[in-house]
């Protein structure tokens, strides 16, 4: 009797995470799908002036890649580079002036905004910094992207032709991350199916609804539009920045955008586990709000809808209870294949389809170690600077 009602248990919570997947792959804004690019645009009458704000902190690894990218952009308007030297200890801000030196290009300045004060995240407050010192050219666009980020040369051209012909407050891209050691393989593409799965890019883009984020890599703003919603003052704590800025600007009203990049790449590796770990780990916790009851529904959720079907396809093999190998095997697929346009995305192999259950276990654990990680006081980490939760910091007002 008890091995039957057991039996009948788990066959439920296989049918329930397969009921989760049809869910996922129907109503939650195909986010599986990777056909979300640049919205249909023309080439404005007038180009608009625009300003680029590089926040950098300990960048000379990755400048080399990034910032001539920057510095070379093909753009028919008057365009600027501001690269804020966050407090860097590798001599950051000498190389992008070296770099400017030997390539040419776009106008660039080097300046240094000094340490945060109380309530400020250091990438925040270097972005204050450059958006201070790009409003004195008055420019109609501000084009925030961090120092690992390398553009294509008409990145800048497309972007802001874009965000004119649809009349777009905010256009961002998600930077193509790197892939090429085993366990970015396995990570990252994953990475960004979650991140999709989590803020749907279609519904993102709708006017209405409350949906709203960003990636910080490449965000094309409307000056105009960040003023009217003080950024990025009014999220001057924010960890995770992208995401609170793009809320703050469609909070205003602003008409937002977010899809897949074509030629806005990230440089920065992570060629071991412990990289990644430390990137998704830093902020996942912050993502939760600091909430035990979040992080104890989000961890049930992983579970149910990434770890039970492989579980339940095998245990229900090995019981003799074809149902619940059935519906796990049945979740599996769907998973499965509402995975591959990520991978073919990121130009892997479609093996790696079937071990996403393995990869959400991971970032499973990964979470979990943010809050043991904030519960020890040592709260959400980045280039050496640890960040309280907001409630902890005074209000400046």
């Amino acid at each position: 009797m008890g091995q039957t009602a057991r039996v009948s248990a788990f066959v439920w919570i296989a049918v329930g995470s397969l009921a989760a997947w049809l869910w996922l792959l129907l109503c939650q804004g195909f986010f599986w799908r990777t056909d979300v690019r640049l919205p249909a645009r023309r080439e404005p009458a007038r180009w608009p002036d625009v300003c680029v704000v590089v926040p950098a902190r300990d960048e000379a690894a990755v400048l080399p890649d990034s910032l001539p990218s920057l510095l070379a952009q093909d753009y028919p308007g008057r365009a600027e580079v501001f690269l804020v030297d966050d407090g860097s200890t590798d001599g950051t801000g000498r190389l992008a002036r070296e770099l400017a030196e030997r390539y040419g290009g776009l106008p660039l300045t080097v300046d240094s905004p000094g340490e945060p004060p109380a309530g400020w995240t250091g990438k925040l407050w270097a972005v204050r910094h450059g958006i201070a010192l790009a409003r004195a050219r008055e420019p109609e666009y501000l084009l925030l992207t961090d120092a690992d980020i390398a553009h294509a040369p008409d990145s800048l051209r497309e972007l802001v032709a874009a965000a004119d012909t649809g009349g777009f407050d905010l256009v961002s891209q998600m930077a193509r991350l790197r892939v090429a050691s085993m366990w970015e393989r396995l990570v990252v593409p994953a990475f960004v199916y979650f991140f999709a799965q989590l803020y749907p890019f279609r519904r993102i883009g709708r006017k209405g609804t409350r949906m709203a984020a960003a990636a910080g890599g490449c965000v094309l703003l409307r000056t105009e539009a960040a003023e009217r919603a003080r950024i990025p003052d009014a999220i001057r704590h924010a960890v995770i920045d992208d995401v609170a800025l793009a809320r703050a600007v469609k909070a205003g009203g602003g008409h937002i955008w977010l899809g897949l990049a074509d030629r806005v790449d990230s440089v920065r590796p992570y060629p071991l586990l412990h990289d990644l770990w430390r990137m998704v780990s830093r902020s996942a916790y912050a993502q939760l709000r600091h909430s035990p009851l979040l992080l104890a529904g989000t961890v049930a959720g992983l579970a149910l809808v990434y770890l039970v079907p492989p579980v339940a396809l095998v245990a229900g093999a090995a019981a003799g209870s074809p149902a619940t190998a059935v519906a796990g095997g049945l979740a599996w697929l769907v998973m499965t294949g509402t995975y591959v346009p990520m991978l073919r995305y990121y130009r892997q192999p479609l093996w790696l389809a079937p071990l996403l259950p393995f990869t959400a276990a991971l970032y499973l654990l990964m979470t979990v170690d943010s809050a043991v990680q904030h519960r020890r006081g040592r709260g959400a980490a980045w280039k050496g600077r640890t960040y309280a939760r907001p409630e902890a910091v005074p209000d400046e007002g």
